[in-house]
């Protein structure tokens, strides 16, 4: 790992200290890359900011990359559970390089305006309906990449979100039944050129929104069987430390149940397809003067019990 990146994994992990660290039994899904080994690999977070069991080293026959492993179902879990119960080497977290949890999804959708305090920021009523739009999947960078500012936009924000990743096939899905298509969650940046957004191209949000390396994520995918309630978590943003969002997922005005169910009603959702949930109070663009992301800045987005992915403005 590059000394900058190790830096970061450093000052990450001061800070998820701020909330208890204990290593735990969690089913805590990685993507990494290690020096000694080919290609990108699957492996298991061993605790909030612990190092990462190779799964490829308990059973060769896994697949490499998270979409392949979660459309094995319930056959690829029950390996990676056996395998965190095995006493296995961990690799130390300094000697590996974090991926995206999920890289190339069939689809990146998002939620606007899906924070109580959100809306109330910007003196806007709470929505009837979910507010989707979408990301490419090109713009998924890693939990320490580094976050690009592109030439074109004067206006880069930071939006810190809870992801939820997709485990499971399906369309018209029950919101009743919903959670039996989630793999997990996990710490979502969504990046945001407000210029593009709220001005340029027609005020569609999708070009503001989809930038290269504006989705960073990670740095695990939390199986949904190690979060009691995604929906009380504690979820903040720092940027150069100054804590500028806090909040928590409590204020969601949609849950997770109702945001697959809505969706769903459109498109078929497929195993590692992501869903960012939308964003609480205290992004740059609202406050006045309005701020917005420098090079040199580094933003911290952090989730209760999730973990936290730091990201340097260049």
């Amino acid at each position: 790992m590059l000394v900058s990146g190790r830096r970061r994994w450093l000052t990450a992990l001061l800070q998820a200290q701020r909330w208890p660290f204990q290593p735990s039994r969690d089913m805590r899904l990685v993507q990494f890359r290690a020096p000694h080994l080919t290609g990108p690999h699957l492996g298991l977070e061993s605790g909030n900011g612990g190092g990462v069991i190779n799964l490829s080293a308990f059973d060769p026959t896994l697949p490499k990359t998270m979409i392949e492993f979660l459309g094995q179902g319930e056959a690829a879990l029950s390996v990676a559970k056996r395998a965190l119960a095995a006493q296995l080497p961990v690799l130390p977290r300094s000697e590996v390089t974090f991926l995206a949890p999920v890289t190339r999804p069939d689809k990146v959708v998002c939620v606007g305006m899906n924070y109580v305090d959100h809306c109330k920021e910007q003196n806007v009523p709470v929505p009837k309906e979910p507010i989707y739009f979408s990301k490419f999947a090109s713009s998924i960078v890693g939990p320490y990449d580094e976050v690009v500012l592109p030439p074109e936009s004067q206006e880069v924000d930071w939006e810190v979100e809870l992801a939820v990743v997709v485990g499971k096939k399906g369309k018209h899905i029950k919101a009743t039944d919903a959670m039996a298509h989630v793999a997990g969650f996990t710490v979502a940046h969504d990046v945001s050129a407000r210029d593009w957004q709220m001005r340029r191209n027609g005020k569609q949000w999708l070009l503001g929104k989809t930038f290269d390396t504006f989705c960073p994520l990670g740095p695990a995918l939390v199986t949904k069987d190690s979060v009691a309630d995604p929906h009380n978590l504690k979820i903040c943003c720092r940027v150069n430390g100054e804590v500028v969002q806090s909040s928590n997922t409590n204020q969601m005005v949609f849950k997770t149940e109702e945001l697959i169910a809505w969706v769903s009603q459109f498109v078929t959702l497929f195993p590692g397809d992501v869903i960012l949930t939308g964003t609480p109070p205290g992004v740059g663009v609202f406050r006045k003067p309005p701020v917005f992301l420098k090079k040199g800045d580094e933003v911290q987005c952090e989730i209760e019990g999730l973990g936290v992915i730091v990201n340097k403005v260049v």
